[in-house]
């Protein structure tokens, strides 16, 4: 709950960390340990510059300053794939194989 608050302040505040934030992932491990993944090298030099905040803000809130972040790169989260109109016709051909006789017979320009 904290993490969105934050994340919507920071939308209003500066929208250049947030884009580069919004998609991190925090994930408790124990009771005293959140795991935080991150998508890019980056993005967590910019999540650096308020997290010193967040997290002390954050210890406060559920009143346990013994709490240890970790920090690991989710390489999930790093596989952003680039939908060209080749790949977007080819997306619908495996759905419509008709589609390919149409494109054989009319030859689109799909660049």
């Amino acid at each position: 709950m904290e993490w969105n608050l934050m994340l919507k302040q920071l939308q209003k505040k500066d929208g250049f960390i947030f884009n580069a934030v919004k998609t991190f992932k925090l994930v408790k491990k124990e009771e005293s340990k959140i795991k935080v993944l991150y998508p890019s090298e980056s993005a967590k030099i910019e999540f650096d510059k308020i997290s010193g905040e967040f997290f002390n803000h954050f210890r406060r809130k559920v009143h346990n300053h013994a709490i240890e972040i970790e920090y690991e790169r989710d390489v999930e989260n790093l596989k952003i794939e680039v939908m060209t109109k080749r790949k977007i016709f080819e997306k619908f051909i495996e759905k419509n194989p008709l589609l390919k006789d149409l494109d054989d017979l009319m030859k689109f320009d799909l660049t």
